[in-house]
């Protein structure tokens, strides 16, 4: 099939874009010598995960039980539950560890998860890794705490809690606007947690696991001495956002949404196409960057961008195409019938409102991968 006679609209994914974003990071670790734990949350799909991890077991990271249950079903066994926990949470990871084999590590980063972690797991083999902010820009420990996190490390080890490491994620990364900015929020992410397990360690207390990644602070990082682990998700698909941020070009972006022309307001400059927020979902994560993309870069049905056309504005199901303003572009000749692809602002956004990959290679469609929804 080729790719124009996809019904629409579909979520489509470049298999040789994908397969080039990851050799990329790939690459660019490889000399650090360190663990890669590919987070999951925006792929939702055991195809891609097979296809990143670096073995059938994982490691991998997800961002839902629901992920968690559906990873370890298939064989993956090595899995950090990356938000943090709550005590009714605790019942569902042992009911998955439990009839899967597979290990779901917990993070926490207070007294007061740790203790109820404790309280519910006892003979639940129960594992754990404390978070630590590096940036201010999220949850976690101090790394600078020693008191909380000696304190946190003794009531988990204590309590028969395998304590397996320290991690971070430099949220804050993501507002640096120049690559200096950006090299302090990598090294700050680095001493973060490599400060941290040095505290614990000189406690005599077990961490075996150094884990931190953003998908742009892995691939920026320059040193990652005293590093066992990097985390990065988005990387594989890449976005507009990070576009804006000059983490990747266009011609990176992975994931797309294949839409059709439904009409025209010529009075209004408009092309109307039948994916709307539904679609191609509300996030508008280049609203506040130096390059508004609206709700989407329009490209042919080869995903070559169209000059300056965006999805202007959307409802539920209709997308209201047409030139960025001040751009002095022209409105391409796009009767009723012709097929678009979407390039979206925010991949996991956008890839979280469809059920499936229409996987190509160039324009032939040669497969389809099922991703997962839910809690």
């Amino acid at each position: 099939m080729n790719v124009a006679d996809l019904p629409t609209p579909c979520l489509v994914l470049d298999q040789d874009r994908f397969e080039r974003n990851v050799a990329r990071l790939k690459s660019h670790l490889n000399p650090f010598g360190v663990s890669f734990r590919p987070h999951l949350k925006t792929a939702k799909s055991i195809d891609v995960a097979r296809r990143v991890m670096s073995g059938a077991e994982g490691p991998a990271m997800v961002s839902t039980l629901r992920e968690a249950e559906y990873y370890a079903s298939y064989g993956v066994r090595d899995l950090v539950y990356g938000v943090g926990i709550t005590p009714a949470k605790l019942a569902r990871v042992a009911e998955i560890q439990n009839r899967t084999g597979a290990k779901v590590t917990v993070i926490l980063d207070s007294l007061e998860q740790a203790e109820a972690t404790v309280a519910w797991g006892r003979g639940a083999r129960l594992a754990a890794m404390i978070e630590v902010d590096c940036d201010g820009s999220r949850s976690g420990v101090a790394s600078t705490d020693a008191s909380q996190l000696v304190a946190i490390a003794r009531v988990l080890t204590t309590g028969g809690v395998e304590l397996r490491g320290v991690m971070t994620h430099a949220g804050g990364s993501y507002r640096a606007a120049n690559a200096d900015e950006l090299a302090i929020a990598v090294e700050n992410e680095r001493h973060a947690v490599v400060s941290a397990a040095m505290i614990l360690r000189d406690d005599g207390l077990p961490c075996p696991i150094t884990s931190l990644g953003s998908t742009r602070t892995a691939l920026a990082a320059a040193d990652l001495s005293g590093v066992s682990e990097v985390r990065a998700g988005v990387y594989m698909f890449a976005d507009l956002v990070h576009c804006g941020m000059g983490t990747c070009i266009v011609d990176d972006i992975a994931v797309s949404v294949m839409a059709t022309v439904i009409g025209h307001r010529r009075d209004k400059g408009w092309i109307m196409i039948d994916a709307g927020w539904m679609a191609l979902s509300r996030d508008r994560g280049t609203r506040s960057q130096a390059i508004d993309q609206g709700y989407g870069l329009v490209c042919d049905v080869a995903g070559t961008a169209y000059p300056d056309l965006l999805v202007l504005d959307t409802n539920q199901e209709h997308g209201l195409v047409g030139i960025r303003g001040g751009s002095g572009g022209v409105l391409p000749d796009l009767p009723v019938g012709s097929p678009v692809r979407i390039l979206p602002n925010h991949a996991c956004a956008t890839c979280a409102q469809h059920a499936s990959y229409q996987v190509v290679r160039g324009t032939e469609v040669v497969g389809q991968w099922p991703r997962i929804s839910g809690w």
